[in-house]
């Protein structure tokens, strides 16, 4: 099973105003498992850099001037994601929306919905009430996010797949041990208890020799009163 995570930072929070794309960084996963093929691209805005946006990842005007508009990078993106790859994103509606307007700018059709995985809405589910953004869940799940000064796409697509991978059962999500379709029903919601430990209808044959047993008994003799279980009986 091929799935992609995906990150992208921008201009600000509303594509529809003309915010944009500045950076993305994605990375495949097959299986649960990453390939090691990446994507990652800086974008020209073609618009100025708000001061909200730089503080939250660095990237400014003349960093990005000369850097490939979106159009230059499509096609490298769309044939990178697939036509029906799951999507993994942290808000995914929110990349979701930013890379549809961009595909709208190009003539290209949106990114359907059905692709969707968020991994926010997944960890509200699991976490109700807690902090659930990825420095969070991060600390949550122990995953080292030291490295992480500022928000940065593919360093963020990164730490996300991990997130993910523990929101699904960790790294071996196939060998969580759980019922099958076809035990669902014979499931009992009481509690799990031991069954009661019963005497063996024929005791096992010892293993000592007659020689051993004697010996045994001559050590225990000679050991008297020095014993600890004699001192802890009273002998």
């Amino acid at each position: 099973m091929r799935e992609i995570v995906f990150d992208t930072e921008t201009t600000g929070t509303e594509p529809g105003k003309g915010d944009r794309i500045v950076e993305i960084g994605a990375i495949e996963l097959m299986n649960h498992l990453p390939t090691g093929k990446t994507f990652h691209e800086y974008i020209d805005p073609e618009r100025p850099m708000p001061a909200e946006a730089f503080a939250v990842h660095g990237l400014g005007d003349d960093f990005l001037r000369g850097k490939p508009k979106f159009a230059q990078i499509a096609r490298k993106w769309i044939d990178f994601i697939g036509p029906d790859t799951k999507l993994i994103a942290h808000n995914a509606r929110f990349d979701f929306g930013f890379i549809n307007a961009e595909y709208a700018r190009i003539g290209q059709s949106p990114l359907d919905n059905a692709r969707m995985i968020d991994t926010l809405a997944m960890a509200r589910t699991k976490f109700p009430g807690a902090g659930n953004s990825l420095d969070a869940l991060c600390r949550r799940f122990g995953i080292d996010n030291s490295g992480r000064d500022l928000h940065g796409a593919l360093i963020d697509t990164y730490l996300l797949a991990e997130v993910y991978l523990e929101l699904i059962g960790g790294r071996q999500p196939d060998l969580i041990l759980a019922p099958q379709p076809d035990q669902k029903e014979q499931r009992s919601t009481s509690p799990v208890t031991a069954a009661p430990a019963t005497a063996r209808p024929v005791p096992l044959p010892s293993r000592l020799t007659s020689a051993e047993v004697e010996a045994h008994a001559e050590f225990v003799a000679k050991l008297g009163d020095k014993a600890l279980w004699q001192r802890w009986l009273g002998g």
